[in-house]
């Protein structure tokens, strides 16, 4: 592996955990230094996190990992509910059934792995993941599968925001088997109605978490 591509790929993915936080500045020389990698290969890294939203400009020189703001998180749920609604209507008229059937018995479980721990929590966003990946298929469109990849990379710094709420990540789970259900008996308009509601919830959790982590006098009206 090319070692821009390592540098990237491990930038990426502690911008995504969160081990990078909001606001974060990526020096090249710190970054280099930190990964074990020249300047240039940090720079092309840096390059494409700027590219894909990641990273934003704090000044001409330098730059930082993007923030995490109620904008920024009503826009990309705006992009989302254009995109996923639509998704959904399409695979539940273009799905082969038993492609969703396993996933229906393994959300149906998830309940009880939010409660067992880390392995558990994994369990479950691989879940969700291969939920996503079926319902990108099913939708026979490449286009808009491209579109969902690319709004799925700042959800899950988003979805990082429930990490630690057991309750919400339950009811996650809920709304994702009626999703799930919806497509399974071929019903377009209930699969994508399913996907307005979880996404509307999803969001209203994901504004709440910003807010608490908001100073008294920073806090949104």
């Amino acid at each position: 592996m090319r070692a821009s591509e390592r540098a990237y790929r491990e930038l990426r993915e502690e911008i995504l955990d969160g081990v990078l936080a909001p606001g974060t500045a990526l020096a090249e020389v710190e970054q280099a230094n930190r990964l074990g990698v020249s300047r240039t290969p940090v720079r092309e890294a840096l390059a494409r996190l700027e590219a894909d939203g990641l990273a934003t400009a704090a000044s001409a020189r330098v730059l930082q990992v993007s923030e995490l703001s109620p904008a920024s998180i009503i826009a990309l749920y705006e992009l989302r509910e254009a995109l996923e609604e639509q998704a959904a209507r399409l695979a539940a008229t273009r799905r082969d059934p038993a492609r969703f059937t396993e996933l229906h018995d393994r959300l149906a479980a998830a309940p009880e792995l939010v409660d067992s721990g880390d392995e558990g929590l994994r369990t479950y966003y691989d879940t969700v993941d291969a939920l996503d990946e079926e319902i990108d298929a099913a939708t026979a469109n490449p286009m808009l599968v491209a579109a969902l990849r690319s709004a799925r990379l700042h959800s899950a710094r988003v979805r990082r925001l429930a990490r630690h709420n057991p309750e919400r990540l339950r009811a996650a789970a809920s709304e994702h088997l009626l999703i799930v259900e919806a497509i399974i008996a071929g019903d377009a308009s209930l699969a994508a109605h399913a996907s307005h509601v979880h996404l509307h919830m999803s969001l209203r959790h994901a504004l709440a978490s910003i807010e608490s982590r908001q100073p008294d006098g920073h806090r949104v009206a």
